[in-house]
């Protein structure tokens, strides 16, 4: 077989780099190894699919390079995408900080692409694996499960690692190495923490209860709900701090962000002086959550019993709690990967591996990973874009 471009990866970045090049009049074939296209979309927002964010920017995302997806963003804006699901007729609503999820069915927006790779003339094929991709002069040959393919352009759109339950595998680190790119190490992001088992076992009874918080690491801080679970820490919060935490590191939680909680507590110490702590902050967050915490802080009696200099220690615990992860659970449950191919090896304006002409890497695989939010998903389009309008 012989085509103008193999884009390799049926998800979301495959989809919109290979409409955008059948528009160009390019002759395209889409290979996705597994029988499930577009797996991550349908997955995405619990079936609703948090297809970009209103407002999306480069700060939004963490990389080696935090200026190299400037350039495809520009180019391929949240505006864009919302025209294109519009045009289909995909209704959709905002949630919390800008948020665009799809009203029904995250099989909109998989059928949106695939109604534009049909109109764009694409050919897509699943179940067919890529067992090599040589350079032969100015073209590539492909050995594949569905016979020899020669093409021009090559895209690798296959993602990272996480849920590889998915179909997530290493392809794209090694075919970068193969062609000698630089692949940085890579780990789970946007993934719930595991706490240590003594921990676990004292807030085993929180496991499903959720309260907003403020959660950092350095500097780095994010602000909305946390969700206790059976394994440790989970919710938005949780989630997006993830990216940034690392091994030994300490996570800091605040229950009471933008509040002088321990003028708070005098002031309840006034109003209801016999009244237990545990009371106190039960009007605040759940009983068992107020019951359980105060426990493990280890603080009783009622509030007239505590001095300023106590007030200030309980007010100091509910606001900077140091907890400690014990892990993460991996790629099994992140919502991407952390690291990967080096973004200094690759042109910011198209995805073309600057030494090897015609190869191109878009969407997850990159060093470029967004906050949770519909952030990765408008990357994983206008980098999928800007490839389409070059190979």
């Amino acid at each position: 077989m012989k085509t103008d471009v193999v884009v390799i990866g049926a998800g979301a970045s495959g989809l919109m780099c290979a409409a955008t090049a059948g528009y160009r009049g390019r002759s395209v074939l889409v290979l996705e190894h597994t029988k499930k296209i577009g797996r991550k979309i349908l997955m995405s927002g619990g079936g609703r699919c948090n297809f970009t964010n209103l407002h999306n920017t480069n700060a939004n995302f963490v990389s080696n390079n935090p200026h190299f997806c400037k350039s495809a963003l520009s180019r391929y804006r949240v505006s864009d995408f919302i025209e294109l699901v519009e045009r289909h007729g995909v209704e959709y609503h905002e949630k919390t900080l800008g948020q665009l999820f799809c009203n029904d069915s995250s099989k909109e927006i998989l059928q949106v692409l695939l109604t534009e790779c049909d109109w764009a003339g694409v050919d897509i094929k699943t179940e067919a694996q890529v067992a090599t991709i040589e350079k032969k002069g100015d073209r590539f040959l492909i050995t594949s499960s569905i016979g020899k393919i020669e093409a021009e352009s090559v895209v690798i759109a296959t993602g990272g690692l996480s849920i590889p339950n998915g179909g997530a595998t290493s392809f794209a680190y090694d075919i970068a190495k193969q062609y000698g790119l630089t692949v940085l190490p890579t780990t789970a992001a946007l993934v719930p923490v595991t706490l240590q088992k003594e921990l676990l076992e004292v807030l085993k009874p929180l496991a499903g209860v959720s309260h907003p918080v403020e959660v950092s690491v350095g500097e780095t801080t994010f602000r909305e709900s946390m969700l206790f679970t059976h394994r440790g820490l989970s919710g938005p919060a949780i989630l997006q701090i993830s990216s940034y935490w690392t091994p030994n590191a300490y996570l800091e939680i605040n229950f009471f962000p933008d509040e002088d909680l321990y003028a708070w507590l005098k002031a309840q110490r006034e109003e209801r002086p016999k009244s237990d702590i545990s009371t106190v902050f039960a009007q605040r967050m759940s009983r068992r959550m107020a019951q359980i915490l105060c426990e493990l802080f280890d603080f009783s009696g009622p509030l007239a019993e505590h001095s300023n200099e106590q007030l200030a220690t309980i007010a100091n615990a509910f606001t900077c709690w140091q907890v400690k992860p014990s892990g993460t659970e991996g790629y099994r449950t992140a919502e991407v990967t952390l690291g990967g191919i080096s973004t200094d090896e690759i042109s910011q304006k198209t995805m073309e591996a600057k030494t090897v002409e015609g190869l191109y890497f878009i969407g997850e695989c990159l060093d470029v990973t967004g906050h949770l939010g519909g952030h990765n998903f408008q990357w994983a389009w206008a980098s999928g874009f800007v490839a389409g309008q070059a190979v």
